[in-house]
């Protein structure tokens, strides 16, 4: 191999930007921020009678939004995986 062969390789993946920091997910959040002093100033009967449906939904969301970190391919079945192993050492 030449010298030249050594120094190019395939450029890795590129990092994914987060929602929050694309044009969309800053006008939706503007959006939001907006409809939320909206209905604090002008319509606050109206939002605290929907807090109880809002706290009700929140449930889904969490679901469905805070279960991927979990890694669920990797479990062996037993239910011991959190536990230590015989030795004491994790």
């Amino acid at each position: 191999m030449t010298h030249h062969e050594h120094t190019l390789h395939a450029p890795g993946p590129q990092a994914r930007t987060p929602w929050y920091r694309t044009w969309t997910g800053l006008a939706g959040l503007g959006g939001a921020a907006l409809a939320a002093v909206y209905l604090s100033l002008f319509h606050v009967d109206h939002a605290l009678d929907a807090l109880p449906l809002l706290v009700l939904l929140l449930c889904p969301l969490m679901h469905l939004f805070m279960h991927g970190g979990h890694g669920h391919g990797g479990h062996s079945g037993n239910g011991d995986t959190d536990r230590p192993n015989k030795r004491g050492t994790p």
